[in-house]
């Protein structure tokens, strides 16, 4: 009792406090002004200086003991109880850690800090009030927020009451008239397909079931001018009309621009129409619009809706267009099979019910492949094949561990096979029947594609919890009917984590971290880095040795896909609010998209 009658009458030693908390406003503000990746260091800076305030308060402070453990108690009780007050994206952010780690730990000792602070002169009861007022109405502010996902490395907040660009978009959408199916396509027997009712496809068929294909009607051709993810091979490689390079004096011209649901899919073409998936409140929708004037053609709707913290609502993956039908994968699984004129109906099914497969934390995000009569989705890397006529399950390949890449097709010593990388590495199946032909180890949580490089060798890259691991070049090759899968080398000299890479004359050209760089394909090594585009996305112009860029904030920039240096050679805005949609480009038109909006851009030429 003598002991905390003394301390209580003791002056708090306030100065390690105060430091730490001064560390934790620099760090948090002046390291992303410093440094590319900033805003880790920020999160992760504030976080430790939050922990060195508690243990400060708890052992060095000088208070009485029963306060210091009061004052500790009060932190754990306020956290716990705001997590059941604060908005879901909060609550569920950074894998459920949002709150603790962003928001509890480095707010609440600031708090504290800045309450002693102001009755340094006070009597202890005043500064025991004055503390216990200030970590209580710093908790209540959480209740007030709301997060719309991460961006550049941090959270996106605005108040909890604003709203979102879906549900403006749901208001404006409430006054429009509803869309109906073209006149011709509508008339056109052909050109709608009888639709398949799931129910009447049992759950499990065995792997050599075959639907004549007389039973599924022919369909009027169409000019099918991009496919769906990154192109026609998937690769980000796109032969184009030869670009201006400058941008200022001949910009690009906007041809339309419109909003759009939240989603981070792409975009397939054929014809005047182009196809995304987005969500618009409780549906999921596939929609179909004209590439001429952005205006909506038909909308197929899903009555499901997938959210998460991090990336927000809505689908992941990119429609197929292949012989007139579009094959879409929701975030929860629904496999559409559609008449690509019209959106009837031709088959659904879901893989995850079908295989028993959980839903993973991000949504299912890969994008059908067809080859021949079957289409391939991958399912949280697992695969599974089905008739693209019928949606008759073909084959199902189960896997070791998760993935959120796609299936991509390739051919090595002319045998036709799909690659997946996966949680437990890189593996190939054949399309026909999914009998497993090789593997590769390299154990992650895989994102983007794989590359070929040429022959049998491969660039694959993945990723852990904290981001991208680095990047490999792997050697298939076929002898005596068996195959072999080595590795010639792994490099930290570009991490591509959610951001695709291309191959270009012996080098690869990717984002390491939020950074633009360049590494030989000989042994993996660094040429240059440069160019901030945050979580971007690009494509290849091969023809003219160019990166055209679409950065997370929505900005186009042509770069020079050169490995002597970094050189960007242009930039305009695009587009606003977090992108991280892969860009399409048709002719010289540019089509891009985010989670608000979508919009086309005519591209100067060269040489006019």
């Amino acid at each position: 009792m003598a002991m905390n009658e003394s301390a209580a009458h003791k002056p708090l030693r306030l100065w390690p406090g105060v430091a730490a908390a001064a560390l934790m406003l620099l760090l948090k503000f002046g390291a992303p002004l410093v440094s590319a990746d900033g805003a880790m260091v920020a999160v992760l800076g504030a976080l430790v200086a939050g922990l060195v305030i508690v243990v400060w308060w708890l052992f060095f402070s000088r208070a009485p003991w029963i306060e210091r453990l009061g004052v500790l108690a009060l932190l754990i009780v306020v956290t716990v109880a705001a997590q059941f007050l604060v908005h879901e994206s909060i609550r569920g952010g950074m894998m459920g850690m949002m709150l603790p780690i962003y928001f509890g730990i480095p707010g609440l000792p600031l708090a504290l800090v800045a309450a002693l602070v102001l009755t340094r002169r006070s009597a202890p009861e005043v500064r025991r009030t004055a503390a216990a007022i200030a970590i209580v109405l710093a908790a209540a502010s959480f209740t007030l927020l709301r997060t719309d996902g991460l961006m550049g490395g941090t959270a996106q907040i605005t108040w909890r009451w604003t709203p979102t660009a879906e549900a403006r978009l749901l208001a404006a959408s409430r006054s429009e008239p509803g869309l109906a199916a073209p006149a011709a396509a509508a008339a056109s027997p052909a050109a709608v397909s009888p639709a398949v009712a799931p129910e009447t496809i049992p759950a499990a068929v065995a792997a050599d079931v075959k639907t004549p294909a007389t039973v599924i009607p022919t369909l009027p051709k169409m000019n099918v001018r991009w496919p769906g993810f990154r192109g026609a091979d998937r690769d980000g490689i796109v032969h184009a009309p030869r670009l201006a390079a400058e941008w200022s004096t001949t910009p690009p011209v906007q041809l339309w621009r419109t909003p759009i649901g939240p989603g981070w899919s792409s975009f397939a073409a054929a014809d005047d129409f182009i196809y995304t998936q987005e969500q618009r409140g409780d549906d999921e929708v596939v929609a179909c619009y004209r590439l001429s004037t952005g205006k909506p053609v038909w909308m197929h709707k899903d009555a499901v809706r997938f959210y998460e913290s991090n990336g927000g609502a809505g689908p992941r993956g990119t429609p197929t267009v292949a012989a007139g039908r579009i094959y879409t994968l929701g975030a929860t699984g629904i496999l559409n099979a559609l008449e690509a004129r019209t959106g009837a109906v031709v088959w659904s099914r879901n893989p995850a019910t079908d295989h028993a497969v959980k839903t993973p934390g991000w949504g299912f995000s890969s994008s059908p492949l067809v080859v021949g009569e079957v289409v391939v989705v991958a399912v949280s890397g697992a695969l599974a094949g089905y008739d693209s006529g019928t949606g008759a399950p073909r084959w199902y390949r189960k896997s070791d561990g998760g993935s959120y890449s796609s299936p991509h097709l390739v051919s090595i010593d002319n045998v036709t096979q799909i690659l997946l990388m996966a949680g437990a590495g890189l593996a190939s199946v054949s399309p026909a029947d999914g009998k497993q032909l090789w593997t590769h180890a390299w154990s992650g949580v895989p994102i983007v594609q794989p590359a070929q490089i040429g022959g049998g060798d491969f660039l694959v890259t993945t990723a852990d919890s904290m981001g991208a691991i680095g990047m490999r070049r792997i050697a298939v090759a076929q002898a005596a009917g068996s195959w072999t899968a080595e590795e010639r080398w792994t490099s930290k000299g570009l991490k591509p984590y959610f951001n695709d890479f291309v191959i270009h004359k012996g080098h690869a050209y990717g984002f390491d971290g939020s950074i633009l760089a360049c590494i030989g394909l000989e042994d993996g090594a660094r040429k240059w880095k440069g160019g901030r585009y945050g979580n971007g996305q690009f494509i290849l112009l091969p023809d003219q040795d160019t990166l055209l860029v679409l950065s997370e904030e929505g900005e186009v920039a042509l770069v020079a896909a050169t490995p002597d240096q970094f050189t960007e050679l242009s930039r305009f805005k695009a587009i606003e609010g977090k992108t991280w949609n892969h860009p399409v480009l048709i002719g010289d038109v540019l089509l891009v998209r985010n989670g608000e909006e979508m919009a086309a851009f005519r591209l100067p030429l060269a040489g006019r």
